[in-house]
């Protein structure tokens, strides 16, 4: 009964291709794992999906720490096609750990050297920078009769104290790219010795990049050191919310996007692949990031410096990735416990 019943299948296949009649395409599924922020994903994906409707994604969508350590463990029996929008100091661990294929997408060449995998094909492939920056509540700070902080060096002055919260940098991306930017920009002995001073004034550390600026936003809190993005989005819904870029420069990663190697390689990760660097989602991208692979079209939202780049520090990817797991123990072992307690 199979046999006749897939006889008369192929024949009815065979008749619509010598008709000339279109025949459905088997729908492809990937999973990708993500830490773009949960408000960006959906745009995103509705551009993809006009594109490639006979593709459906599949989203794990988590803070960088979290993506990272759930992505390094299945290191023996990987889950994920596509690793989207999670910061290139992690693909770097990746990299090293031997769970990433190289592909070179399509557009490639458009991209700037500083935002990709220097290896020919890449192991990975940035799409866009985030940067940090402070996320302050101007009716909070007019009420407690607070100066508006402009800098670093302002954040440990004790009219502060308690009034901080900052993402947790062995969680959140943000948290280890702001981490990152105090020990280049001082130097270790200095910086921690910094770390140590903004601790003081420290009330929380969450495991989100983006809930401090939330917190800010919602009142819960004064300052919340988050990235740009966050704040200048929440001021946009009405929230408020100044975001200040620290005069001492901001600490940046790259958000970036990698295919993960497996046995099977499903030919619908690299189609994803190519789209995440494609013309019409970097238009999308740069709409509210200034900094993107290649030029997108857009202005420079509104929130962010005139000139974005100048105020991005002099990052070394290498050390920061090199160095991740000493620095993330160092302060874990320092600053630990005024972390907000796990999920």
């Amino acid at each position: 009964m199979f046999a006749a019943t897939r006889r008369v299948l192929s024949l009815a296949l065979m008749l619509l291709l010598c008709l000339g009649l279109p025949v459905l395409a088997q729908a492809e599924e990937i999973l990708v794992y993500t830490a773009l922020e949960d408000d960006e994903i959906p745009g995103y994906l509705e551009d993809f999906k006009a594109k490639h409707p006979d593709i459906t994604v599949k989203i794990v969508r988590d803070s960088t720490g979290v993506i990272t350590a759930k992505f390094l463990a299945e290191k023996d029996n990987p889950q994920a096609d596509v690793v989207w929008g999670t910061a290139a100091t992690s693909l770097m661990l990746a990299k090293q750990a031997g769970l990433l294929e190289p592909y070179a997408p399509k557009d490639l060449d458009k991209v700037r050297p500083t935002m990709r995998d220097a290896a020919t094909p890449p192991s990975w492939v940035g799409i866009k920078a985030w940067m940090t920056g402070f996320c302050v509540n101007t009716v909070e700070a007019e009420a407690k009769k607070l100066p508006m902080p402009t800098s670093f060096a302002d954040l440990i002055k004790p009219e502060y104290k308690g009034l901080l919260v900052m993402p947790n940098p062995a969680s959140s991306g943000t948290g280890f790219l702001t981490v990152s930017a105090i020990l280049q920009l001082k130097g270790e002995e200095e910086g921690w010795k910094y770390l140590d001073a903004l601790h003081e004034n420290m009330a929380q550390y969450t495991h989100s990049g983006s809930k401090p600026c939330k917190m800010a936003g919602a009142g819960e809190t004064v300052i919340g050191l988050s990235f740009g993005y966050r704040g200048i989005v929440q001021k946009q819904k009405g929230e408020p919310v100044e975001t200040v870029f620290p005069a001492e420069g901001s600490g940046w990663d790259v958000e970036a996007n990698a295919l993960v190697k497996k046995k099977d390689i499903k030919p619908a990760a690299k189609t994803f692949l190519d789209w995440a660097i494609s013309e019409s989602v970097m238009g999308l991208y740069g709409k509210v990031y200034p900094v993107t692979a290649y030029p997108s079209g857009q202005p420079i939202p509104a929130g962010y410096p005139a000139e974005p780049e100048k105020q991005m520090i002099k990052n070394d990817f290498d050390w920061a990735a090199k160095n991740r797991d000493r620095i993330l123990a160092e302060w874990t072992k320092r600053y630990d416990g005024k972390s907000e307690a796990k999920k």
